[in-house]
């Protein structure tokens, strides 16, 4: 199931990713999206997943960006998204 949710983009920001989308189609890329949409969607799985696992390559986005809370639950790994069950 999917969620959609809608975000407001800076529109100067919107144009830079469509500028990378172009590029990505008019030179390639490991990891080429067809829109912004698709790139946006990578983009926060990418955060999504350093949250939860430590030591996943992802995490270091995160910590760049100075998004890692500072509490022992943001260290732990996580098998799922969200809030950790009790059964973890």
């Amino acid at each position: 199931m999917t969620t959609s949710r809608q975000i407001t983009i800076n529109p100067h920001v919107y144009k830079e990713l469509e500028y990378m989308i172009e590029l990505y189609q008019d030179s390639g890329s490991p990891n080429p999206f067809e829109s912004v949409e698709d790139l946006v969607g990578f983009v926060l799985a990418s955060v999504a997943d350093g949250s939860r696992r430590p030591g996943a390559w992802e995490r270091q986005l995160l910590e760049m960006m100075g998004l890692v809370a500072d509490c022992d639950e943001h260290y732990l790994y996580r098998t799922n998204y969200g809030r950790p069950s009790e059964t973890e």
